[in-house]
């Protein structure tokens, strides 16, 4: 499965194992390199549908101004 193919979940998830494995150790250079390399083709991919995601967000609300979510947030604007 190809990293375009992935939902964020999976391809995070995918990520983490990855890491993991890289963190191991015990790995010959090729299996190294192979993992970076898919690694890398993960993170992009995340991080092209975080940007996505973002981009709708703002397009979403009216003022295109992304508002506090932060806990507690709704009682500090009352």
């Amino acid at each position: 499965m190809t990293a375009d193919d992935l939902t964020f979940e999976a391809g995070y998830e995918e990520l983490e194992k990855v890491v993991a494995r890289l963190q191991e150790g015990g790995l010959s250079l090729e299996e190294s390199l192979s993992l970076f390399e898919r690694g890398i083709l993960l993170a992009r991919r995340c991080n092209e549908q975080l940007e996505q995601a973002e981009l709708r967000v703002r397009q979403l609300l009216a003022n295109g101004q992304l508002e506090d979510l932060a806990p507690g947030a709704e009682e500090e604007a009352e």
